[in-house]
């Protein structure tokens, strides 16, 4: 247990044992909560998404070309419903399946 002075505008200093502990290092977010008559202090986990790549360093020119065609036809659809209930979504799976079977026998003869 530690004991630390509130100061001017409520700053205080963490010892520096209580901070190895728990693994805080200079510039490092807290969390700060109150439960009942008590401060709760937590690191918090923050997570710097400019370290990441993002997917437009992941493909090459061609391939996002590939991808944002394949994006904008399904966005033009075919859409299907909306459907009122779910027995309704089962009807057209099972018409849906029955479609398929069927093209897919004639391209075979």
């Amino acid at each position: 247990m530690s004991i630390v002075k509130i100061q001017r505008k409520g700053q205080m200093t963490l010892p520096s044992g209580v901070r190895a502990a728990v693994g805080l290092a200079d510039g490092d977010l807290v969390d700060v909560k109150v439960a009942g008559r008590k401060i709760v202090i937590t690191p918090a986990l923050v997570i710097d998404r400019t370290q990441f790549p993002t997917a437009e360093d992941e493909y090459t020119p061609e391939q996002r070309r590939i991808l944002n065609a394949s994006l904008a036809q399904a966005e033009k659809g075919p859409y299907y419903g909306p459907f009122k209930n779910g027995a309704e979504v089962a009807a057209f799976l099972k018409k849906w399946q029955r479609r398929s079977k069927s093209a897919k026998a004639k391209k075979t003869r």
